[in-house]
């Protein structure tokens, strides 16, 4: 099981809504939003690194009002 952050730029009053939609996706554990220079921050988790990549090009990057994503895979050191 891989885990990741996912942090989110939105257009300017839509992270309420970008997050009540991202928190619908199936594999998105948490999808809050935040202040800060993100405006949403996610924590998702799929089942290899390629699928995690697919969520969040086909998926999360397609949901309305979002400017920018920087994924952060989750390591245990």
């Amino acid at each position: 099981m891989v885990q990741a952050y996912i942090l989110i730029q939105t257009e300017v009053g839509r992270a309420s809504a970008v997050a009540d939609v991202i928190a619908k996706i199936p594999g998105v554990l948490t999808a809050e939003d935040v202040t800060g220079p993100y405006d949403v921050i996610v924590r998702a988790q799929a089942d290899t690194v390629d699928e995690l990549g697919r969520m969040v090009v086909a998926k999360v990057q397609q949901v309305d009002g979002i400017t920018r994503t920087l994924t952060c895979p989750v390591v245990h050191l």
